[in-house]
């Protein structure tokens, strides 16, 4: 996600959140393959945590809960 646009610590802000957005996705698709993997669930509560996170509302203007609702969504259907 490249812009001309963003200075570089945009550009940083949003890897940060996408990485977490793509490791959040692969943690619950692994959550959905076998609910009673606790090192996945552990990596989404984790993750979780970050995105209520002040951390990540410097990051981000994205509203948490609307981000974690539709990952889930997204992976659980």
């Amino acid at each position: 996600m490249k812009s001309s646009n963003l200075n570089p610590y945009e550009n940083l802000a949003n890897a940060i959140v996408l990485d977490a957005v793509k490791d959040y996705r692969k943690a619950l698709k692994r959550l959905k393959k076998n609910s009673r993997n606790s090192i996945a669930a552990s990596e989404c509560e984790e993750i979780e945590r970050f995105f209520r996170s002040g951390w990540f509302g410097v990051l981000s203007e994205v509203d948490p809960e609307y981000l974690i609702n539709r990952l889930k969504e997204e992976v659980f259907g």
